[in-house]
């Protein structure tokens, strides 16, 4: 079912970034092909027109506003131009984006050929008396598909992101998944779950107090009080496949599984140190301050987590009852 929810918020934000773009093209939002005029006070003046120049290009709010329809600008534009000339004679021209660069320019730019500027054709260039300044009409490069261009490289950049998160991932796995291994085999696993056998079995009276998960879950949850968040992954990971083997019907999610997750989500932490890190190397003068709030911010979420998971399982709206099923199985049998 998630499948095809996936797919279809897909399917209707490709939808939805081709009618913008569709939108774009028929009201030329980007005014493709319409040519530009703008003021260009020169830093360094050529000898001729047929040399290569820099300056800054120089126009009005009222008329960068006129030109694209819209009311963005406040203040005068002063952008950075490069002009360069063919040894043909034809100019173009490129606008390196910054931080003081119109925002429309900036947005234009990620469907541009280069992500860092724009460029474009010179129609017309007169260089004033002073060679100080000159006035340029020029037409910047056509902008088009620019939401569905965004949508894929979205998809792109998060598909990259998935798989560099995927990969990171397998070492911290092998390496803690074998040091519970280990903590099995010398019967640390045991001893800790025998220890917290009454908690474990009002929180999962589902599962087996000596069955693999308990320790699995255990470890992930004295992994999240630790603020250790790369080593409680593999372990809640392990931890839900062991309590999926204890799953009836697999697919629908148990009510150990929905506990431990709202366990898991509501982050119960005694110590935490990614946060402590973060704001040591951004130089906080009491980078522990946080750990009270911390505590009892975690535990809030955690108790609302468990106490709204133990009400809703009680619903016959929430409730799996999988022994209709099993004897029809067993008639058809």
């Amino acid at each position: 079912m998630l499948n095809y929810i996936w797919i279809s918020l897909i399917a209707i934000g490709i939808l939805v970034a081709a009618g913008n773009d569709v939108r774009d093209e028929v009201q030329n939002t980007y005014r493709n092909g319409v040519p530009i005029e703008a003021t260009v006070s020169i830093q360094k003046s050529p000898t001729s027109l047929r040399q290569s120049w820099e300056g800054d290009l120089v126009m009005s709010a009222d008329a960068y506003n006129s030109f694209y329809g819209i009311k963005a600008a406040k203040s005068e534009i002063h952008q950075p131009i490069i002009v360069n000339v063919a040894p043909s004679g034809e100019s173009t021209v490129s606008l390196p984006l910054g931080s003081a660069s119109p925002d429309l320019w900036k947005e234009m730019s990620k469907a541009a050929t280069n992500k860092d500027k724009l460029v474009g054709s010179v129609l017309s260039m007169t260089l004033a008396a002073d060679q100080q300044s000159a006035r340029l009409q020029i037409v910047i490069e056509p902008i088009r598909f620019m939401k569905f261009k965004a949508v894929t490289q979205a998809a792109l950049d998060y598909a990259s992101t998935a798989v560099t998160i995927a990969l990171g991932l397998i070492g911290i796995m092998a390496l803690w998944l074998g040091v519970m291994k280990v903590a099995e085999e010398a019967g640390l696993l045991r001893i800790v779950t025998r220890m917290l056998t009454p908690v474990t079995k009002r929180l999962f009276p589902d599962v087996p107090t000596d069955h693999p998960a308990i320790g699995a879950m255990i470890m992930n949850i004295a992994a999240n009080m630790l603020g250790l968040s790369n080593a409680a992954t593999p372990l809640g990971l392990k931890a839900m496949e062991e309590l999926n083997k204890l799953n009836p019907k697999v697919g629908t999610a148990t009510n150990a599984m929905v506990t431990f997750l709202c366990i898991n989500t509501g982050g119960l932490i005694l110590i935490p140190a990614t946060a402590i890190a973060v704001r040591a190397s951004s130089g906080s003068a009491n980078p522990g301050i946080i750990i009270g709030t911390s505590i009892f911010g975690a535990g809030c979420a955690t108790v609302a987590g468990v106490v709204a998971a133990r009400i809703l399982q009680r619903l016959p709206r929430y409730r799996k009852d999988l022994e209709p099923e099993v004897r029809k199985e067993a008639s058809n049998g």
